[in-house]
């Protein structure tokens, strides 16, 4: 049975006007808007979708592609300057940092402020209000003005209403991306439960592994317009594709604009050129002094490909005696989670021993598998000692970031094992018959 829709919009527009000077407003009002001295805007073009009862509904997006705009009109906050959006049961909305709250009242004044507008009694309010200051964890602050609130403990009130007020669809903004990891992570485990119970949620991130967690359908939205709109999966993919080749062609505008070009002769033999310090950390007896991305014929290397030969390629020089050099590098993804991860020793390489000033470049090539489309950072670092028992010397998180392509079919998962295929074929046969069955 298809489930009832509990949100249409069909071709919604919404525009804003732009004025250069803010006298221009008045200018035109005195012409009783008979002449225009503004510019129109449009936030969102042509919008037509359908949300199911009880569905999770993703948008994605960049910043200013009309994501914020379309909740808001969700919400009944903005009305549309074309089309028709309908609604149809109790909103809760969790938009813009403190939206719906009253700076000067303290956080208990606006709990009982913000249930009575979303249509609760007094005596509802009052039996849920505990509910709501435990969840939150704001302490004795539940007393103070909202004024004096971080931008995380109003966001940690404003979930917490929204949440506790029986909405029957859940608008969740952008706005979780302040909170801090452990909130966020009982804001997730609520989505589910709400998930669980029936609860339509409309959910807007940056973060593609929560919308990938949660998304029943998600729709791509770009410059006010749909893109996309289908199964989470699939969607996500396209769109990490297609920001990973943007990011990747400002890159490599950048670096052939700030760097001459590429050697015929092939990358240099020391790596001097480190792209980005997110942290950095070590004893200083040995530093990075490089780390680059090339293809098996010595070019750098911009885009990921699928299921091809890849050179890390990492220079390290020693300030002071290093005994047992270990250079290697860890693999991260979007999200920040170690991926995989290499170094000499583990590939069985001892290195010789340094002396101050030694300098040692080390070339991994690794065979990449499909992954899924997202951006991979590389974080290299150089150690002394063994395996178990070492101390660092110089690491830097997330020294370069790079972008896998698209691949020829989906990627279940987070990769795409390499796999050959038999039918039908007995596994302790010899070659020769298993060759014939095929």
């Amino acid at each position: 049975m298809v489930p009832l829709n509990v949100a249409q919009f069909h071709q919604v527009s919404k525009s804003y006007a732009i004025y250069r000077r803010p006298v221009d407003r008045l200018r035109e009002l005195l012409t009783l808007n008979r002449m225009r001295f503004h510019t129109d805007f449009w936030a969102l073009r042509d919008v037509s979708f359908d949300i199911g009862k009880g569905e999770t509904f993703c948008i994605i997006g960049e910043n200013g592609s009309g994501k914020s705009t379309l909740l808001q009109i969700i919400a009944g906050i903005l009305a549309p300057t074309s089309g028709t959006s309908q609604v149809q049961g109790k909103v809760a909305a969790l938009l813009e940092l403190g939206s719906g709250f009253n700076l000067e009242f303290s956080g208990r004044d606006n709990v009982y402020l913000n249930a009575a507008i979303l249509g609760l009694s007094r005596r509802e309010i009052d039996a849920k209000y505990k509910a709501i200051e435990e969840f939150a964890e704001i302490g004795s602050f539940i007393n103070q003005p909202v004024k004096t609130y971080s931008s995380g403990m109003s966001v940690r009130l404003a979930f917490s209403v929204a949440i506790h007020v029986d909405p029957e669809i859940l608008l969740v903004d952008e706005a979780l991306a302040v909170g801090d990891i452990y909130f966020r992570q009982r804001c997730m485990r609520k989505v589910h439960e709400l998930r669980s119970q029936g609860v339509t949620i409309l959910f807007v991130s940056h973060s593609m592994g929560d919308v990938k967690a949660i998304g029943d359908r998600t729709m791509w939205l770009d410059r006010g317009s749909i893109r996309e709109i289908g199964a989470t999966d699939a969607v996500v993919s396209k769109y990490l594709a297609a920001m990973g080749a943007k990011d990747s062609s400002y890159l490599e505008h950048k670096e052939t604009s700030a760097r001459p070009e590429h050697s015929p002769d092939g990358p240099p033999e020391i790596e001097t050129r480190i792209p980005n310090v997110d942290h950095r950390f070590g004893d200083g007896r040995a530093e990075i002094l490089g780390i680059g991305l090339y293809d098996p014929a010595g070019a750098p290397v911009h885009l990921l490909a699928p299921s091809t030969a890849l050179v890390v390629r990492v220079s390290v020089r020693a300030n002071q005696p290093v005994t047992s050099p270990n250079i290697g590098f860890m693999l991260r993804n979007h999200l920040g989670l170690d991926f995989a991860g290499t170094n000499t020793l583990r590939e069985g390489i001892e290195l010789a021993p340094m002396a101050a000033g030694d300098i040692c470049t080390v070339d991994f090539h690794i065979d990449l598998p499909a992954l899924y489309p997202s951006h991979f950072s590389f974080s290299p670092a150089v150690a002394d000692g063994t395996l178990l028992h070492y101390k660092m010397c110089d690491w830097i998180d997330n020294a370069i970031t790079v972008q896998m392509g698209h691949t020829t079919g989906p990627v279940y998962g987070y990769m795409h094992l390499p796999c050959r295929v038999e039918v039908n074929s007995r596994l302790q046969a010899p070659v020769e018959e298993r060759l014939a069955t095929r």
